[in-house]
């Protein structure tokens, strides 16, 4: 596709957010957008800034073939498919209760995967891009966020893969990983795990929710910059698998990957003796 021509998106969860300023971004680049939220209100409010949503919860499979049938109908097709509904879930593993972990994994990883199978067939047969929203907690793990690290370390696993399989078909896979952008993601939109455990007082995996409440508002990230940024990745053609948005995640994620070289060096004797004689 041409850098310059018009692109249609489908974006999951563009109530508020990163998804809410990267709708306004496509609009304001001349794109086309349609969106995803969960109640009438949202649909509405959005619909006076000239962007258009539909009702679908991820996690109904029904409603996202309504969804794909919606995107047909209203955009003639996707070539920009971006799964950004999501949330955050913190509290100790010891404490976690395993229905909130699959809560977790139910939206962030299944919900995606959910959608991208149901518009696998069409981008398929025209080509485009695949946008998974992660994060660099899909690559560095925090204490008191296990689950959600767990959820979004898959949806990398899953993208991976994914990227590989499309190839053929001319259908990019583009993972991105925000660090710390001030949306209500840390604030309102995050789940925290309803029991506790005392050996944990003080520590950030037992005050993971309170620490984060004190964060939002003041995180570095701007998410309009972020929205243009993944424009701008789209826009220049052949993106990179994945993009880090925020100098948090760029730091934090070249550190882990710099810990991992570390100990495949220290112990590469013991890796590579483990063959056959």
């Amino acid at each position: 596709m041409d850098a310059v021509q018009q692109r249609r998106w489908f974006i999951t969860g563009i109530s508020t957010g990163f998804g809410r300023e990267l709708a306004r971004a496509v609009v304001a680049a001349g794109d086309k957008v349609l969106g995803t939220v969960r109640t009438t209100a949202q649909m509405e409010k959005l619909a006076g800034e000239g962007i258009g949503a539909i009702l679908m919860d991820v996690n109904d499979q029904a409603a996202v073939e309504a969804g794909v049938q919606a995107a047909r109908a209203r955009l003639g097709g996707v070539d920009v498919l971006v799964n950004n509904a999501g949330f955050g879930m913190v509290g100790a593993i010891e404490a976690l209760a395993l229905d909130e972990v699959r809560s977790v994994m139910e939206t962030n990883f299944f919900g995606a995967l959910r959608v991208t199978q149901a518009f696998i067939p069409a981008m398929r047969a025209s080509g485009g891009t695949i946008v998974m929203i992660s994060s660099m907690a899909g690559q560095v793990g925090f204490a008191g966020a296990g689950a959600y690290c767990a959820s979004k370390f898959a949806l990398e696993g899953l993208s991976d893969a994914l990227g590989e399989e499309l190839a053929p078909f001319g259908v990019d896979v583009l993972i991105v990983e925000p660090g710390a952008f001030r949306t209500d993601f840390a604030g309102r939109s995050m789940h925290g795990a309803e029991g506790s455990v005392d050996a944990y007082a003080g520590m950030q995996a037992g005050e993971a929710k309170k620490w984060a409440a004190a964060y939002s508002g003041t995180e570095p990230g701007d998410p309009v910059k972020g929205a243009q940024a993944i424009i701008d990745v789209i826009r220049a053609g052949n993106p990179p698998r994945r993009l880090a948005l925020g100098a948090d995640a760029v730091v934090g994620i070249l550190a882990k990957l710099d810990n991992v070289r570390h100990d495949l060096d220290a112990w590469r004797d013991a890796s590579l003796g483990t063959a056959f004689a």
